[in-house]
């Protein structure tokens, strides 16, 4: 019998008798599932994987397996019928230009010169990064039956179904693709929902490797200005209405660069305001697994709250791993959802089936929730190393908003200060930072620099790192 079909087969066997077992009680263990059954460890352990993956058991290493607790019934699906004149609509008679420029993510894409303290990152450094975990993890998973062979287009089941239940809500597995990292899902999102010359609403200061996605298949980005508490409903409703636009691209967690979190009382604004213009959001979703060791609860992704399909969510787990473990989702449901899926189809294929097993073999195993809470405090020290040693060594740099959350920090500089000549400064100094005019889709309010706290070994480091950058502000503002 092949592995394939003996999996199915019991995880199909142990889902008939889950009715014999109260919520929480213990299900046999899998010695004893290999004797009764006859099939081997890893047939047992991949059943089990399966049935947790669905919601039905909860394992817990070095315990057993055990009935899970009913779920929450989720929330019936809304009215979806609105997105077929959002697809279809082009009111845009004049083509923008496709200009692809890379400069604004190979800033923090590029590795520095030798001995440069690399402020400028956008991954954590090898030292925070679970290497051990995720190698142990592509080890098992290429050893798990059919690990080389074709996966579904949509992704393996199993993981769809994960990045399901971490976003909650309406969002089923059934609505999840998993894509090949975040900004091939951005790709896909923006392809999909806008068509060449059309305008796309997106925060400001915002993301560059967004604004280049953008650019790259000939849509104007209009800015929305962000402030702490997020992106504003009404400049976001009068964008609307001035541009005619369908898509809002946004972060409404630990924004990049500005670290702010959609305040509670704007999530409904925001959700209603695009339903309102028969327009979709785009819910970047890059950082929820950076979360400091000092933050309150995190608020639910605006796709959980969302019914009516007007989300079209992007999660990524490279941001909480290392650059190269490119794996995220799309989430979206209605007629959208095809649209997505064929794009991808055409993109990419599919993601390799070897870095889906072990996706599904990191996040669950006992490793994963360790290496998130290490990750949490190490953050919140760096954090706070870099905010102390800024205004000890720079009081001249204003920093409106310390995140909880995220890897960066994003001062204002003075006003008349050179983005170009700071960083062209701290360079020689032996920093590396990055210019915030990168950020803007039009002329930026002030100059601004982005400060990650993430990329470095350490906070001696970061030490070092502002002593430098105070030597390049003596140089260039005297």
């Amino acid at each position: 019998m092949h592995e394939r079909s003996s999996v199915d087969e019991l995880a199909e066997q142990l889902r008939r008798e889950l009715d014999r077992y109260s919520p929480g009680g213990k299900l046999p263990s899998s010695r004893a599932l290999v004797e009764r059954f006859r099939v081997s460890p890893v047939t047992v352990s991949r059943a089990l994987a399966q049935l947790a993956a669905e919601g039905l058991v909860v394992t817990r290493p070095g315990a057993g397996a055990f009935r899970a607790r009913p779920r929450a019934t989720a929330a019936p699906a809304g009215d979806t019928s609105w997105q077929e004149v959002a697809l279809s609509a082009d009111g845009a008679p004049d083509l923008v230009p496709r200009s692809v420029d890379a400069s604004g993510v190979l800033v923090s894409l590029a590795a520095p010169p030798p001995g440069v303290i690399e402020f400028n990152g956008g991954y954590l450094h090898p030292s925070l990064q679970p290497e051990r975990a995720m190698a142990a993890a592509l080890s098992r998973a290429g050893r798990r039956p059919g690990a080389w062979g074709r996966p579904p287009m949509e992704g393996l089941p199993e993981l769809r179904e994960w990045f399901a239940r971490s976003v909650g809500g309406p969002v089923t597995a059934a609505g999840v693709l998993v894509t090949a990292g975040g900004q091939s899902a951005l790709t896909t999102a923006l392809r999909a929902l806008a068509p060449p010359g059309a305008p796309v609403l997106v925060e400001s200061p915002t993301y560059p490797g967004m604004l280049a996605i953008a650019r790259a298949a000939g849509l104007r980005p209009v800015p929305v200005p962000v402030d702490a508490d997020g992106v504003r409903p009404a400049l976001l409703a009068d964008a609307f209405r001035a541009t005619g636009a369908r898509v809002f691209v946004c972060q409404p967690l630990f924004q990049n660069p500005t670290g702010a979190v959609l305040a509670p009382e704007r999530r409904g604004e925001v959700l209603r305001i695009a339903r309102e213009a028969g327009a979709f959001v785009v819910e970047d979703d890059f950082v929820r697994r950076l979360v400091h060791e000092d933050a309150g609860p995190l608020p639910r992704p605006l796709a959980a709250d969302d019914p009516d399909g007007v989300v079209v969510h992007v999660s990524s787990l490279t941001k909480a791993t290392s650059p190269s473990f490119r794996v995220s989702a799309l989430a979206a449901h209605g007629p959208v959802l095809e649209r997505l899926r064929a794009i991808q189809v055409v993109d990419t294929f599919f993601v390799p089936r070897p870095l889906q097993e072990a996706t599904l073999e990191l996040v669950g195993s006992a490793a994963w929730p360790r290496h998130l809470r290490a990750i949490s405090v190490a953050l919140r020290a760096r954090r706070d190393a870099m905010t102390a040693a800024l205004r000890l060594h720079l009081p001249g740099l204003a920093l409106p908003h310390i995140p909880s959350g995220g890897y960066h920090l994003w001062p204002r500089l003075p006003d008349g200060t050179s983005e170009s000549a700071l960083t062209a400064a701290a360079l020689r100094a032996g920093v590396a930072v990055t210019p915030g005019r990168p950020y803007f889709s039009a002329e930026p309010p002030a100059g601004h620099l982005r400060l990650s706290f993430a990329a470095v070994a350490g906070t001696g480091e970061i030490t070092e790192g502002v002593r430098r950058l105070r030597a390049a502000w003596d140089e260039v503002l005297g």
